[in-house]
């Protein structure tokens, strides 16, 4: 009832009116289970009164009697007070008329089914009474209360407990308040699942095969539980033992002499209260939980049963830390191992605990699936991994990281999983509410695809596939050499011609085993094969190669379609193929026509596109076909149409390719076409800038040649390549152009080439050598200018005048004493040299003066910095933001004002991000990047001292020439100093290990809090691969000899 007194639901007991009466209703702490407490009506025939104690639990709005607790007619096991305990919701006390106590702890189980094959009917028993409600999820998914069928008994159930043998998983057995065992098997007999009324038996309902009674003493009501079928006639059961704190477990067999008995064939004492019992189908060990969590192991397969420690490979004793309410034995890396689910939903994997907020837990044949309070589904292979990868595993909080992670799954809120249906892909969760849902994890689908496409069962892997919207490249990508070499097998399996156009049509040139679906770590990588061509290229040729092979009437439109699908669509040729249907109907029963096949491509192919195509093919027949086929307007199409077939073949395939703006192959058909169309050609080489190709389509001697050169020299002039300009009308027979190209482009030799071949007059001569000689003196080409003027103006003072002004010392000396000018000496040459000399050591004073700065100023800048991290990881702990900002190895600000200002860098130009990087690195002290900035000006400085070593080794030679030694000691020793302080500066400006320190920060100086920080600096990620480039140290040629030993 509720608050207001309205009926809120209701359940009538199973009794009839006058048979008994309720004496009191207990509801649990939780609200979860109500006991109802009856007693007979009327006295039996030994006078005496039956009592009885009921369990009911609500679900999905239906009530469901659990478990029924029958005392009998003897007086003192009547019970006299039945109270929950206040702290544990499940706990029951008991006390009879004989002063006995009787506690009973129960917990919440799932019965399934235990099987690892597909024989397995993934089977879930829930007992309601009488009534066994069995639901077989391999055939349909039921929701409660309702079920694939009901197996009606005489008695209360109590217990259920499946056949753990191989191939027999569906058979259950049955104990009831009774006392009664009742095994229920499948039908042996053939049964059509065909209805009279057209409907189909999906699931069968399992029949009584027979009923046992245990010849055990009960003194109790369930004094016999944990019940456990290990074979067809073994039973396990645990009954108490002689002491309270102890337990028997019992070895049941049927008696040869009363069939209808269970006889104790051997007994096992177990020092402690076993309160869960649980077998591995996969290795037949059955394990015992005692009540302090303590593990034992049943050796039950021999003559004499035995109880031992559970232990590890290395022979320690293994228990659960805590008392566990759910248990299952699994092989996790090779070794067997119990797990563990506790109410605190602690899941333990014997003494390791391996999740902390684990709802649910099952185990189907290599895998371990989890539920969790932050509404997930894990499933994990056991066999990839070691207890520490199941705890990492289970401790991801799948983020953005594991957006692709096959092994983790959103479920929703307060989801349980009730079975995992053995070899597919099925895993069924139950809601809080009591309806069930049906998901494929996607762990259990890769796993399972992975092993069709191995056994090459391709259209099974299609087919679920198709069916849970997996990428189909997956097929290929699994292992592309195995699928190229049976790629027959795979076309026969699939059949389908519309199946085959499917995978085709998803093809994509993704590796969807690296992205999509990863691999697992252990799982070997598949090799690719080593053509270089692209894999959707590759699939298509080799489906199609096949189909073609096969039967390419039956396959004619997936044919098509692996043409169109490639990277490069191969319509012309499909659209040939179906001109050749036209042409030549195929009389195959089933074939495709070719008015079928044209709308197929008109399906893939936008029609536009396909017009445009079929016209490029130059056949107007196709074009027609494609042109009916399509919406276009008849009017649209036909002038155009009619006015191309009047032209002549070369000027009617140039037009075509104009209009489909196949300008190179346009071009090729116009040269074709005679004298008369030269013009058009000319003009379409300049619009299209095709110079290159029309120069191939003529011969080098004809006079179409030599004009398309001269139209492409004035081209290259344009995009300032005057020089190869000049080559192209040298070679075509203009020289005085030629010359003028060579000129502008200060290609003085083939200049003066060309004005001798013209030839040019001496004083014209002289003067373009005087024009180009002062052209090279622009450009610094001061040696190249004094040749120029030395031999072909014959100027020789002002060549050496150039060669003085280029620093070539020697060269300068030569022609002097050729041309006999010693005067040059004295008034020229000497001043320059003492010149040179005096800028030379200026220029070094000032490097050098600006290297020690820098170098003095980058050693406070990193202790400031160091200083500062130091005192910032000490005051704000490990997680400080900016603690990263005073790293010794870098000075990357991710939350300075520069990071913010210019955060949309990424999608700039390469030069403007260059100006922007340029900006961040300021000498302005303080700055953010102020030490990087040094170290860029530092080895800008010993890059360009260290590149005067030829130019002081020619200056130091003409100073001892002309007896100025003072002066060139001088020089020489001021160079060499400049040296050895930058090569000695090398090591403390760039330290070993700078851009690759990631040691942690420890020592006797270093906190707790720096010490963690330091660790946590490591694990994140860089703010950008840019930002935190460290110039690398210059490396100075010492191999250049460039002193004189006159001067030492």
């Amino acid at each position: 009832m509720e608050k207001n007194g309205l009926l809120h639901g209701d359940f009538a007991l199973p009794l009839s009116k006058d048979q008994a009466k309720v004496k009191e209703l207990l509801w649990n702490s939780d609200s979860a289970v109500l006991v109802v407490w009856l007693e007979d009506m009327s006295a039996g025939e030994d006078g005496q009164v039956n009592a009885y104690i009921q369990l009911w639990t609500v679900a999905n709005y239906h009530w469901y009697l659990k478990q029924s607790l029958e005392f009998g007619p003897d007086p003192q096991k009547v019970p006299v007070c039945v109270c929950w305990d206040p702290e544990r919701p499940l706990r029951l006390h008991v006390v009879t008329r004989s002063w006995t106590s009787i506690t009973y702890d129960w917990g919440w189980t799932t019965e399934r089914s235990t099987g690892l094959d597909s024989t397995d009917n993934a089977s879930v028993a829930v007992i309601d009474g009488e009534k066994i409600l069995v639901t077989t999820f391999r055939r349909c998914v039921v929701p409660p209360p309702m079920c694939s069928f009901e197996l009606q008994l005489k008695s209360p159930v109590n217990q259920v407990t499946f056949l753990c043998q191989p191939e027999g998983t569906n058979q259950l057995a049955a104990f009831t308040a009774d006392g009664q065992l009742s095994i229920y098997t499948q039908d042996s007999g053939e049964k059509s699942n065909k209805l009279a009324d057209g409907f189909r038996v999906v699931s069968h309902p399992l029949i009584l095969q027979k009923s046992f009674r245990p010849a055990v003493l009960q003194d109790v009501p369930l004094a016999l539980r944990q019940l456990l079928w290990l074979q067809d006639e073994l039973f396990l059961g645990v009954s108490p033992g002689l002491l309270p704190t102890s337990s028997t477990l019992l070895m049941l067999r049927p008696s040869q002499d009363a069939g209808d008995t269970l006889t104790v064939r051997s007994e096992v004492e177990v020092d402690g209260v076993v309160v869960s019992v649980v077998h591995s189908s996969q290795t037949g060990t059955v394990a015992l939980q005692l009540e302090d969590g303590r593990i034992r192991k049943l050796i039950w397969d021999c003559q004499e049963p035995s109880v031992e420690d559970w232990q590890d490979s290395s022979g320690c004793s293994i228990n659960f830390p805590v008392p566990c309410v759910q248990m299952a034995l699994c092989s996790i890396g090779g070794e067997e191992y119990l797990l563990g689910l506790t109410e605190r939903s602690h899941l333990y994997a014997g003494d390791s605990e391996l999740a902390s907020s684990v709802s649910s837990f099952a185990i189907c044949n290599d895998f371990l699936l989890v539920t969790t309070h932050s509404h997930t589904c894990r499933c994990l292979q056991l066999s990839t991994l070691t207890v520490k990868g199941l705890q990492a595993a289970l401790a991801s909080d799948g983020g953005q990281n594991d957006q692709n992670d096959e092994t983790l799954r959103r479920v929703e809120r307060g989801s349980r999983i009730v079975t995992v249906v053995p070899q597919d892909t099925r895993v069924i969760l139950q809601m809080p509410r009591g309806n069930l849902e049906t998901i494929h994890h996607r762990a259990l689908v890769l796993a399972q695809l992975r092993k069709w496409l191995d056994s090459l069962k391709f259209r099974d892997a299609f087919e679920c596939m198709r069916k849970l919207r997996i990428n189909l490249n997956f097929i290929y990508d699994h292992n592309p050499k195995a699928f190229l070499e049976n790629i027959e097998t795979f076309i026969k399996q699939l059949s389908s011609i519309n199946h085959i156009n499917l995978f085709l049509t998803e093809l994509k040139e993704e590796d969807t085993t690296g992205s999509m679906y990863p691999r697992s770590e252990s799982s070997p990588v598949q090799p690719q094969p080593a053509s270089k061509q692209k894999k959707v290229d590759v699939v298509c040729d080799a489906l199609r190669s096949v189909m073609e092979s096969m039967d390419p009437n039956k396959f004619c439109l997936s044919i098509l379609t692996a043409h169109v699908k490639k990277t490069v669509p191969e319509l012309e040729i499909a659209l040939q193929k179906v001109h050749e249907l036209r042409e030549n109907p195929p009389k195959a029963p089933g074939a495709v026509s070719a008015e079928e096949a044209l709308k197929y491509l008109l399906f893939l192919v936008n029609v536009n596109d396909l017009y445009d195509y079929s016209l490029g093919t130059y056949d107007f027949d196709l074009v027609l076909m494609v042109a009916e086929k399509s919406q276009k307007d008849p009017k649209e199409y036909l002038p155009f149409l009619n006015m191309l077939k009047s032209l002549e073949p070369n000027y009617q395939r140039y037009t075509i390719d104009k209009h489909l703006k196949r300008y190179r192959k346009a071009l090729h058909h116009l040269s074709k076409c005679g004298e008369e169309h030269f013009p058009e050609a000319l003009q379409l080489v300049k619009e299209q800038k095709l110079y290159s190709e029309a120069l191939r389509l003529y011969s080098a001697d004809s006079a179409h040649y030599k004009t398309l050169s001269c139209a492409y020299a004035e081209h290259l002039v344009e995009q300032q390549q005057a020089e190869q300009a000049g080559l192209l009308l040298w070679r075509c027979g203009e020289p005085a152009r030629a010359l003028q190209a060579f000129a502008t482009s200060s290609s003085w030799r083939n200049a003066i080439c060309v004005a001798q071949q013209i030839p040019l007059p001496s004083d014209q001569l002289a003067l373009l050598a005087r024009d180009l000689a002062e052209k090279l003196n622009e450009q610094r080409r001061y040696s190249e200018a004094a040749l120029l003027l030395d031999q072909y103006a014959k100027d020789c003072e002002e060549a050496i005048l150039a060669l003085i002004t280029g620093a070539s010392w020697e060269e300068a000396l030569r022609l002097i004493y050729m041309h006999n000018r010693q005067d040059i000496t004295e008034t020229n040459l000497k001043p320059a040299i003492l010149e040179a000399v005096n800028t030379q050591t200026s220029f070094l004073e000032a490097q050098v003066g600006t290297f020690t700065r820098h170098k003095t100023r980058l050693a406070v800048v990193r202790e400031q910095k160091e200083k500062a991290r130091l005192d910032m990881l000490d005051e704000d702990g490990p997680d400080c933001a900016d603690a990263e900002l005073y790293s010794e190895a870098s000075s990357v600000m991710t939350n300075s004002k520069y990071s913010h200002s210019n955060s949309r860098i990424s999608s700039r130009s390469s030069k403007n991000r260059r100006k922007a990087e340029r900006k961040k690195l300021s000498l302005k002290e303080g700055s953010p990047m102020e030490d990087r900035a040094l170290m860029f000006a530092l080895a800008e400085i010993i890059t360009t001292v260290d590149k005067m070593r030829e130019e002081v080794h020619n200056l130091l030679k003409v100073l001892v020439l002309f007896q100025f030694d003072k002066q060139a000691e001088k020089l020489q020793l001021t160079y060499d100093e400049a040296l050895q302080m930058m090569e000695a500066a090398v090591p403390e400006v760039w330290p070993e290990g700078l851009q690759t320190s990631q040691a942690p920060l420890t020592g006797p100086n270093s906190t707790a809090n720096s010490i963690m920080a330091s660790f946590q600096q490591q694990q994140r990620p860089a703010a950008s691969q840019h930002d935190a480039e460290v110039p690398t140290a210059p490396k100075m040629r010492n191999g250049v000899k460039w002193k004189l030993s006159v001067l030492k």
